[in-house]
């Protein structure tokens, strides 16, 4: 029996991908046996979750930022019009932002170095909270962010103090 040179190419073809096949049941078989044993001694006891002031501070610093990111919008719509009543708290949200960032991975994370930054948040939200607060009575968006960083603050500080 002879065969053409397609059927050389089928039978390549039906070869690999029994191979892969073959090579792919393989790989299940050792991720369903590393499945399997899932306990995971050597790791010690689960995490724990970060205490409530921690929970609390991640909270309020996500909440500032974005609170912040809308006032930052806000505020680049307004200069773009020719506005720059607002370039002050362009600049008071912009420091705040990566600030508040950061100090949402320190209480996930529950860092050791998060008092310290809580410490500075004080300061950094204060100054955008100041910022604001000469707009919110025209400006929604910055009422909510002077509001939220006020929020920050007091986590903050419960944070500092514990």
């Amino acid at each position: 029996m002879e065969y053409s040179s397609e059927d050389a190419s089928r039978r390549q073809v039906v070869g690999l991908l029994a191979g892969a096949a073959a090579a792919l049941a393989g790989a299940m078989v050792g991720t369903e046996a590393a499945a399997g044993d899932s306990n995971h001694d050597h790791h010690g006891s689960a995490p724990q979750a970060a205490p409530a002031p921690r929970r609390g501070l991640v909270d309020a610093a996500l909440a500032c930022v974005n609170k912040g990111e809308v006032c930052l919008n806000h505020c680049y719509a307004l200069l773009g019009a020719g506005d720059t009543s607002l370039k002050n708290c362009v600049r008071t949200v912009s420091a705040m932002l990566p600030i508040c960032t950061a100090l949402a991975r320190f209480a996930a994370q529950d860092a050791a170095r998060l008092k310290d930054l809580a410490k500075f948040c004080i300061d950094v939200c204060g100054d955008c909270e100041a910022e604001c607060r000469k707009h919110q009575d025209h400006h929604a968006e910055c009422r909510a962010c002077a509001d939220s960083c006020a929020d920050c603050i007091k986590a903050c500080k419960a944070v500092v103090a514990g």
